[in-house]
C-alpha cells in the first residue's frame, strides 16, 4: 500500500504563531535512533506520559526500541526506526488549508513528505499534537504504522485543538 493512495485533502485551522519542529531520526554507532525530546508545557507532558502508557509494544511488526536520549515522550519501532513525539508545536504545514491529511481508524494526521523520501504524520484535533516520523525504507508498509498507533493515541489524547 502506497501512502500517497490514501490522501485526501481536508481543511486545518490557522491559529497563532506557528513553531519550528525539530526532527527526528539519526542512528547512532550502536544503530539506536536518536531523537529531539519536545518540551511541551506541563499539561500537554501529562497526556504525552498517558500515550507512552498505552504506546503498542510492536508498530508495523517491529518491536519497540526507544531512541536517545529516553524520554516518556518519544518512542521507537524498528531499524530504521520509526520516530514518535508527543508534545511537539504546530506545525506551520497546519496553516495551509491545502494541506494533504489522512484519517486513519478515527484519527486526524497531516501528512509531509520530507527530503529524502520520509513522511511525517502530525495529529490534528487532538489537545497535544504527536508526530510520528516514518523513515523511506519503511513507507512500503502503506498506513500499518499509523493504524497500530491510533488506538493508543485514541485513547490517551483528548480530541480538541492543542494550545
Amino acid at each position: 500500500m502506497n501512502f500517497l493512495r490514501h490522501r485526501r485533502r481536508f481543511v486545518l485551522g490557522a491559529s497563532a504563531l506557528a513553531l519550528p519542529i525539530a526532527v527526528a531520526g539519526c542512528s547512532s554507532a550502536d544503530d539506536r535512533a536518536s531523537a529531539a525530546v519536545p518540551s511541551p508545557d506541563a499539561e500537554v507532558a501529562k497526556v504525552c506520559r498517558n500515550l507512552d502508557k498505552v504506546l503498542p509494544a510492536k508498530v508495523d511488526g517491529e518491536s519497540r526500541g526507544d531512541p536517545e536520549p529516553a524520554s516518556a515522550l518519544t518512542a521507537g519501532w524498528g531499524s530504521p526506526a520509526i520516530i514518535l513525539r508527543c508534545g511537539v508545536p504546530r506545525p506551520a504545514a497546519m496553516n495551509d488549508s491545502g494541506a494533504d491529511g489522512v484519517e486513519v481508524n478515527g484519527v486526524g494526521w497531516l501528512l509531509e513528505k520530507l527530503d529524502g523520501g520520509a513522511f511525517r504524520f502530525t495529529t490534528t484535533l487532538r489537545t497535544a499534537y504527536v508526530e510520528v516520523t516514518v523513515p523511506e525504507e519503511r513507507t512500503a508498509g502503506g498506513m500499518a504504522p499509523l493504524v497500530d498507533l491510533a488506538p493508543a493515541v485514541e485513547e490517551a489524547i483528548p480530541e480538541g485543538i492543542a494550545s
